[in-house]
């Protein structure tokens, strides 16, 4: 079993129920969520700045499922909960994340862990860092280190934990 983190996000709709349906989908596709962040609101970051703030989580997991093979069930929930093709970086009912996996370093055409974006965006770090505030990227770069790095992004807190 490895260990891993996952970010969680939604600007469509209910978005903290988004979120909790998210949770809810993981165990059947073979991802045990073992604790959640406090959930927060959160400026869009990106190509598409002009839509509804995001509420935004993480989740720490346990799963067999290997990289490629976690990605495919984070789709599999996105595209569940009524995630549709769209606008990179636009507004969506919920996306699931993987940030990091048990230490793994990994690159291939349609997944990069550490999540390429881990270090440079508060509203995941701040989450992230709730559930350890000693996590680290496997070359040992602290994730609190790159957090008191980033300027703006506001990311307030907006609810509890999602379980």
């Amino acid at each position: 079993m490895s260990d891993g983190y996952l970010g969680l996000g939604s600007n469509i709709g209910d978005r903290r129920a988004h979120l909790q349906a998210a949770v809810d989908a993981l165990p059947a596709h073979g991802v045990d969520v073992l604790a959640s962040s406090s959930v927060y609101e959160t400026e869009p970051v990106g190509l598409v700045l002009d839509q509804r703030s995001f509420f935004n989580a993480c989740v720490r997991i346990e799963t067999s499922l290997g990289p490629e093979e976690l990605l495919d069930a984070c789709k599999v929930v996105e595209q569940s909960i009524g995630r549709r093709a769209g606008v990179r970086h636009g507004p969506r009912e919920i996306d699931v994340d993987v940030l990091l996996l048990d230490g793994v370093t990994y690159s291939s055409e349609r997944l990069t862990l550490p999540h390429r974006e881990v270090t440079s965006r508060r509203f995941v770090l701040v989450p992230l860092l709730e559930l350890d505030p000693e996590l680290a990227l496997p070359e040992g770069e602290r994730l609190a280190d790159a957090l008191a790095g980033l300027e703006g992004q506001d990311v307030v807190h907006a609810g509890p934990p999602l379980i």
